[in-house]
């Protein structure tokens, strides 16, 4: 039975894929509900949603055009306590041929590599799932805060905007 439900419906613009919930987010059944997770803070700085949303409010997240998975749907905790065999790949894939979003963005390179099986870098990939283009971001969690940057956050808005996403300008 999944952590989370999954947040989809079809042509959303953005999916966002975590490598798995947190133990906080899993406690809490609300994706990134840690307080010290930069996720609902970052989609609204960079004009994704015009508020910051509540984790506990993550289902509402479609009707910015937005939706919520993770790649590990069974199996929760950080990054470094997760198994190779936790994560379903192939899964995802049917999941995003079946609700076509313009991008799919995974929320840590974990997440990306796991999936692609190879190593990756921020930003946009070469690979597709039919007509859905790849991004790669860094982790918003507390515990990947080394290796935080706002600048992939943009470029994925900015991509979003080139795909027909709405950009949402904050305050309006």
């Amino acid at each position: 039975m999944p952590i989370l439900p999954d947040v989809l419906q079809p042509q959303l613009n953005i999916v966002f894929c975590g490598t798995a919930p947190g133990t906080l987010s899993a406690r809490r059944g609300a994706y990134y509900a840690n307080p010290g997770n930069l996720f609902w803070r970052s989609l609204f700085e960079v004009g994704l949603t015009p508020a910051q949303i509540a984790p506990y409010e993550f289902q509402m997240i479609t009707q910015y055009g937005l939706g919520l998975t993770d790649l590990a749907k069974e199996a929760y905790g950080s990054d470094s306590a997760l198994k190779k065999s936790d994560f379903g790949p192939s899964e995802l894939h049917a999941k995003i041929l079946q609700y076509a979003p313009k991008i799919l963005a995974f929320t840590s390179k974990r997440a990306g590599q796991e999936f692609l099986g190879r190593r990756v870098q921020y930003g946009l990939q070469l690979e597709k799932i039919g007509e859905t283009v790849l991004f790669v971001l860094p982790s918003p969690s507390g515990l990947a805060r080394s290796h935080w940057s706002m600048a992939p956050w943009q470029e994925l808005a900015a991509l979003n905007q080139q795909c027909g996403g709405t950009q949402i300008q904050a305050g309006s």
